[in-house]
């Protein structure tokens, strides 16, 4: 019985002293938990001080209220990653998101020591600079976080002035650079050609001008292109035909010539390709559009196009929308169009177009309002294959254009034609939305096409990243 007493007495004390062991060891890790404040170099807690500062107002105690800005005091806005046992700040986001964001002062500023900050990642600036505060990008020191900045983004800043520095050329780790309804003007750098890491390049909605520069052709990993919304002019450069990986390019509302460039049609992974508003001219390619088969929108309304609608266009066996309006297209509708798997949107309305619809009545009950043929004085349709109350509106019947009293345009039952335009027309606040920051696709805008925003918004959604999606109004918003 002793020994067997004495068995149990030395497993008792065993398991005593491994669970001191254990709390002792716990107790030592609070302790380091514990501590006033987490590792961090006093001159990067001071850079990062003054940086927010001199964006916030000086009226900010960043010391006082956030001792340790990346521990246990964190700075709403901020965020901080270990490297070598320190911490560091690599991201900051400034700008009216949250409740308890970060928000500019009325004279906010860049500061000299922005940009001692060198492990920096992520910078972003939303609504923090009002037309009353113009400024403008600092043309210098950004080459100190070439080797870090991965992502640099202006958003809805309507006193951000002055051009676009080519020093953004020297940021080599950035593969995101977004500046987004801002105030800037002047050319688009050609020096932004070196960032060979950049994935989304995204300049809407400010005043630059000149030429697109050819140098862009060089970003051979890049997802996004978007120059829309701006004053630039000349052609598209060929170079672009390199872009293999693009899957949007929106170059809306500018002032661009050249006819449509032939070399988009090698760009297979095209998803979204956008041009419309711009005096482009030419004609549709007669073939090729086989090779964008996953090309989901098509948006070329009021670009000046002629000539007829190729047959060959029913080949995109992906396309979701399609906006051919407000363009001078002539000859009949190919028939093939309403065989599109996946169309759900369809604009061919303010053209030239003529003779019958051969459409079958199962593709008019099925889009409704989302197809737009008005507007074509010798288009008509057969009232035979198609009951009234799916006809195409502001259509006559195929008998009605051989009566000299025909009204072009009117319906049979004397209904008026919609008014509306197809152009996925930009508007402010390309990037973010009212609730907060994230690039986002809008569709809406123009009247008559309400119908299609929440089809066509799910459609294109699932072909986007996680900061592009659709809402109620027909406007497209970057990325």
């Amino acid at each position: 019985m002793r020994p067997a007493r004495g068995r149990r007495l030395l497993a008792l004390g065993l398991a005593l002293l491994v669970a001191l062991g254990a709390c002792a060891g716990q107790g030592e890790e609070d302790d380091g938990s514990d501590s006033p404040t987490a590792p961090m170099e006093e001159k990067e807690r001071a850079a990062l001080y003054a940086a927010i500062e001199s964006f916030v107002g000086k009226g900010w105690n960043g010391s006082g209220i956030y001792p340790d800005p990346c521990g246990w005091s964190p700075i709403q806005g901020v965020s901080c990653d270990l490297f070598n046992g320190l911490w560091y700040p690599t991201s900051i986001s400034i700008g009216p998101v949250l409740d308890n964001s970060l928000q500019c002062a009325p004279d906010a500023k860049f500061s000299p020591q922005l940009f001692d900050l060198r492990r920096l990642r992520t910078l972003s600036f939303y609504s923090c600079f009002p037309a009353s505060n113009p400024t403008a990008i600092p043309a210098a020191s950004w080459e100190k976080l070439s080797g870090s900045l991965e992502t640099l983004e202006f958003r809805t800043n309507p006193g951000l002035t002055g051009a676009v520095p080519a020093s953004l050329g020297r940021l080599a780790s950035l593969q995101s650079l977004v500046l987004v309804e801002n105030n800037l003007t002047g050319a688009v750098p050609a020096e932004l050609g070196a960032l060979l890491k950049l994935r989304r390049l995204v300049l809407s909605g400010n005043g630059l001008s000149g030429p697109i520069p050819a140098t862009l052709g060089a970003l051979r990993g890049l997802l996004k292109l978007d120059l829309s919304n701006n004053q630039l002019q000349g052609g598209i450069p060929p170079e672009l035909g390199g872009l293999k990986s693009l899957t949007l390019l929106d170059l809306r509302n500018n002032s661009l010539t050249g006819a449509l460039p032939g070399f988009v049609l090698g760009m297979a992974s095209l998803q979204d390709l956008l041009l419309s508003n711009n005096p482009l001219g030419g004609t549709l390619p007669a073939s090729g559009w086989e090779r964008l088969s996953g090309l989901a929108t098509l948006d070329l309304s009021n670009v000046g196009l002629a000539g007829a609608i190729p047959e060959s266009m029913a080949a995109l066996s992906g396309l979701r929308f399609l906006a051919l309006d407000h363009n001078r297209l002539t000859g009949p509708v190919p028939a093939r169009l309403a065989q599109l798997p996946s169309i759900g949107a369809m604009y061919l309305n303010g053209n030239n177009l003529t003779g019958a619809l051969g459409f079958a009545p199962g593709f008019y009950r099925r889009m409704g309002r989302r197809f737009a043929s008005w507007d074509n004085p010798g288009l008509c349709y057969d009232v035979a294959a198609v009951d009234a109350a799916h006809a195409p509106a502001g259509v006559v019947v195929c008998k009605d254009l051989q009566e000299p009293g025909a009204r072009a345009g009117a319906r049979e039952d004397g209904g008026r034609k919609p008014e509306a335009s197809s152009s996925l027309m930009a508007s402010s606040s390309v990037g973010f939305s009212a609730a907060g920051p994230g690039g986002f696709l809008v569709h809406g805008g123009g009247s008559g096409h309400r119908g299609c925003a929440p089809w066509v918004g799910a459609a294109i959604a699932a072909g986007s990243d996680s900061s592009d999606r659709w809402t109620g109004s027909r406007t497209w918003r970057n990325l």
